[in-house]
């Protein structure tokens, strides 16, 4: 993975954007040697949200899982609820 510091980017915005875009390359923007984001296609980008997707489905299913058996609350009650915390 390839690092462009963020006075390259905003010098070379336009190449750097093709860099990622058409090349395919993935890119760290770094300030002062640190690590600041990353750049990536967009291709990447539909990836990781599928992923998290995945993720929260697994989630969600196994909460439900974990539940089996208990009373239902209904998201009235869980948003009233949250109305009333600090």
């Amino acid at each position: 993975m390839s690092v462009v510091t963020v006075k390259d980017l905003r010098r070379d915005l336009a190449r750097v954007a093709n860099t990622v875009a058409f090349g395919k390359e993935r890119l760290v923007v770094e300030r002062h040697g640190k690590p600041l984001m990353a750049l990536v296609p967009l291709e990447d980008l539909d990836v990781l949200n599928a992923l998290e997707d995945e993720g929260l489905i697994a989630l969600a299913d196994q909460a439900e899982a974990e539940s089996a058996g208990q009373p239902r609350i209904p998201l009235s009650e869980v948003a009233l609820e949250s109305e009333r915390l600090p």
